[in-house]
């Protein structure tokens, strides 16, 4: 999920568009994020902005969470908020070929479906999904830049890292995906 921002002309009264849109990306092999691929309600404005000003920042917001001084046995912390965080600038192409639509929206729900029990498929909406599909309409961006922003605990001292760690374990509520991330970039410093 992330969000689409871009900028419509002068000649269009300018202004920014954004809209929250399920995305999926393809890389090459190494990784890199080359192309977003999605869709978007046929009636959004932002359609007709990036139809002619095809230039769009995507905005994907990953697992996130407040970091309480409490947690601490140093008293001297400062409150901080820990988080993973990606932006791509990309050049998004809108296409109308109907097989590939439908295509995209396939591997879209099967990414999401992927290790359910009774996993849903799109042939199961029947004729309504024909009808649904006409509102929407496919695009391809084109990735020119990504930049990562990744504030996990790399930076703290290790005694202040085990008590961010062990206060967001402990927290009611807490995120269990920002633990994780935390673990993943500091594999070498875990609790």
């Amino acid at each position: 999920m992330a969000w689409v921002v871009s900028a419509d002309d002068a000649a269009h009264g300018g202004g920014l568009h954004a809209t929250p849109l399920p995305l999926l990306a393809r890389s090459d092999e190494s990784g890199r994020i080359l192309h977003i691929v999605g869709h978007f309600a046929r009636h959004n404005p932002q359609v007709a902005a990036l139809q002619r000003q095809p230039q769009a920042l995507f905005l994907f917001l990953g697992p996130h969470g407040y970091v309480s001084p409490s947690w601490m046995a140093d008293r001297s912390q400062a409150p901080t908020w820990n988080y993973a965080s990606m932006r791509c600038h990309a050049r998004v192409r809108f296409h109308t070929d109907e097989a590939r639509l439908q295509a995209d929206v396939r591997a879209l729900v099967d990414h999401h479906e992927a290790g359910r029990p009774e996993s849903w498929q799109v042939d199961d909406m029947g004729e309504r999904y024909e009808q649904l599909s006409q509102g929407i309409i496919g695009f391809e961006a084109d990735v020119t830049d990504v930049l990562g922003r990744f504030k996990l605990g790399q930076d703290e001292r290790d005694d202040v890292y085990l008590d961010i760690m062990r206060g967001l374990a402990g927290e009611p509520g807490g995120s269990p995906d920002l633990l994780d991330w935390m673990r993943m970039f500091n594999p070498l410093r875990d609790v």
